[in-house]
């Protein structure tokens, strides 16, 4: 566990997702978890790169390394793991898809990783982002599934609605989810995607079409940034290369961008 805490720590900005997940969850399942496993690559006893897979290939993230390693990792494991998503660095995830994903993937998309520490947040803050509760999942559904649609082209509340209700229902109880309510109806809402010492990612970033262009995504992307930043060194956030909007929101917030990330979805 040293050894891959060690080799993330030293790009946690772009390591964020699978520090969050290694802090939480350790190097191995515990009774009743989900499955998961770290595979690495070694070079004279130091650890050079890692690869999560969760839920029998559910999920795979590369560590940001050089992809060259990562790309052994994905050899050795392309005998025995059927992949269906996979996130991270693009040079990573690329040799991840040359050996793990054997046809034309069902979606792929470019991102951009945002990153902020408190010293560059701007002005904007709307106190009244709170908390989602249990009792508010009926009402957030539709917002968390607005999110995958378009995020992922996909109808969450189609294919398997009682484990995606399930899914919103947990980040709820985990206190993950933040959402802005405005005269009876919620209008953003935002996930924490995972949290570490070392900061947290924010995902599902979220406002009703309706709702759009009155500075509410501005406003409550500042101050659950504020809210955080007051506990954390960091936070991170994907946003897709083909949302300029997206983009102008979080700069403007005062998110600063990295290293090209992509998505992709084999089935």
């Amino acid at each position: 566990m040293s050894a891959l805490r060690t080799l993330l720590a030293k790009d946690p900005v772009h390591n964020l997702y699978l520090l969050g997940l290694l802090e939480e969850f350790g190097v191995s399942p515990r009774g009743g978890r989900v499955q998961f496993a770290y595979h690495g690559r070694f070079d004279k006893g130091v650890l050079t790169a890692a690869v999560f897979v969760g839920g029998d290939g559910g999920l795979v993230v590369p560590s940001a390394s050089d992809a060259t390693a990562t790309s052994i990792i994905a050899d050795a494991l392309a005998a025995s793991l059927r992949m269906r998503a996979t996130v991270g660095d693009k040079a990573a995830v690329d040799a991840l898809v040359r050996s793990l994903c054997a046809g034309k993937p069902r979606l792929s998309r470019t991102q951009r990783l945002f990153s902020v520490s408190a010293d560059d947040l701007g002005p904007f803050t709307n106190p009244t982002l709170r908390l989602a509760r249990e009792e508010d999942v009926p009402r957030l559904l539709p917002l968390a599934q607005g999110y995958v649609r378009e995020a992922m082209e996909r109808d969450p509340l189609q294919e398997d609605p009682e484990h995606f209700e399930s899914r919103v229902r947990q980040r709820v109880r985990q206190r993950r989810t933040y959402v802005l309510e405005e005269k009876g109806e919620f209008v953003f809402k935002v996930d924490i995607g995972s949290r570490s010492q070392y900061g947290a990612e924010l995902e599902g970033l979220y406002t009703l079409p309706s709702e759009r262009h009155q500075g509410h995504a501005t406003l409550c992307l500042g101050q659950i940034s504020r809210h955080l930043l007051s506990s954390l060194p960091r936070l991170t956030l994907r946003v897709d290369e083909r949302d300029e909007r997206a983009a102008r929101i979080a700069r403007k917030v005062g998110y600063l961008a990295g290293r090209t990330q992509r998505l992709v979805l084999v089935e």
